[in-house]
């Protein structure tokens, strides 16, 4: 296995690790940011840059491998997924954001799943893929060190840093959510001749 794999896995091994802290009481905060809460921000923080550098490792080295394409993908989305559930938990964050993401993960899952019995038929990506994981990854960034929920930076009630972090927080997961509709509704368009039994 080579060293872009070990990544992949240990980015997957971080998320259960990550879960166990949302649930261990520890007891202090830092500028009002609970301890629990800064920890899980360094491991999703730990778990990106693998993301990133796992990749990069697998190009520059050309080690890319069938599992590496299988399973990084499916690392990214169960840390996605498994952040935005803790959140959701938590009450930072409308559970109706997870299910738009994880409703067109399913959706593009399945054209894929179709285009490959049809002979690997490769549907390209579009601006609003780009767009959705990089305001994605900055608004689970910031939601965890965010002592404040979904847009509550409107009620009042949070100020100087906390009122910052809430709104790049709000407003970065709501284009996030956004760019998540448009780039599936893209995939369905562009792959919509898959689905023909032409």
């Amino acid at each position: 296995m080579n060293l872009a794999n070990k990544l992949t896995i240990f980015r997957i091994i971080l998320v259960p690790i990550m879960v166990v802290f949302a649930y261990i009481p520890i007891n202090g905060d830092v500028y009002g940011i609970a301890i629990p809460m800064l920890i899980m921000e360094a491991i999703f923080i730990i778990a990106s840059i693998t993301d990133k550098l796992d990749g990069y490792i697998a190009r520059s080295r050309n080690q890319v491998t069938t599992f590496g394409k299988f399973l990084d993908p499916l690392a990214d989305k169960i840390l996605v997924l498994s952040a935005m559930v803790i959140l959701v938990e938590m009450g930072k964050l409308p559970a109706w954001i997870p299910i738009i993401v994880l409703a067109r993960e399913f959706i593009v899952s399945g054209f894929r799943l179709i285009a490959v019995e049809k002979g690997g038929v490769v549907i390209a990506a579009s601006v609003w893929g780009k767009i959705k994981t990089v305001t994605q990854m900055i608004a689970l960034i910031s939601a965890f060190v965010d002592i404040g929920a979904f847009f509550s930076f409107i009620n009042g009630g949070l100020s100087g840093v906390h009122l910052i972090i809430n709104i790049v927080t709000s407003v970065m997961m709501l284009v996030s959510t956004i760019a998540t509709i448009f780039s599936g509704i893209d995939y369905i368009w562009k792959g919509r001749k898959i689905l023909s039994d032409k």
